[in-house]
C-alpha cells in the first residue's frame, strides 16, 4: 500500500513543482558564468525549468537529440550493469557501508559525467 501512496506523492509533487512553484514565463536565476557557458553551447532561451532547446520533442527528433537520449540510456544501463548497481545505490548505500568498490564506482560516475559535460556535450551541441 505504501508503494501506491509513494507513487501518488511523486505525481502530486511533480505537479506542484511544475504548476505552482515554477513560473514558466520567467527565466531561471542563473549566474552570468552559467549563462555565458550556455550561450557558447548555443542555448539562448533559458526560460522555464529546462532549456527547450535541449529538452523538447523537436530537439529529440534531431539525430543529435536521438543519439543523446538513446546513447545515453544505453550507456547508463550498461554502466549500471557493469558497476553492479546504479549511481544512487553505490553513492548512498555503498558509501554508507564504506565499500571500496562503491567508492571506485562513484568516482568513475563523477569523472565520466565531467568528461561528457566538458568534452562530449559541446561537440554534440555545436
Amino acid at each position: 500500500m505504501w508503494n501506491l501512496v509513494f507513487a501518488l506523492g511523486i505525481g502530486v509533487g511533480g505537479f506542484i513543482g511544475i504548476r505552482v512553484l515554477a513560473d514558466p514565463g520567467q527565466p531561471i536565476a542563473l549566474s552570468s558564468n552559467t549563462l555565458a557557458a550556455l550561450t557558447d553551447l548555443g542555448v539562448t532561451n533559458v526560460t522555464g525549468l529546462v532549456p527547450a532547446q535541449l529538452i523538447s520533442w523537436s530537439g529529440l527528433a534531431t539525430p543529435v537529440g536521438a543519439l543523446m537520449v538513446l546513447g545515453g540510456g544505453f550507456l547508463v544501463g550498461f554502466g549500471a550493469r557493469w558497476a553492479g548497481g546504479c549511481t544512487s545505490g553505490h553513492a548512498i548505500s555503498g558509501l554508507a557501508d564504506l565499500q571500496v568498490p562503491s567508492l571506485v564506482a562513484v568516482a568513475g560516475f563523477f569523472v565520466g559525467g565531467l568528461i561528457v559535460v566538458h568534452a562530449l556535450l559541446p561537440i554534440l551541441l555545436g
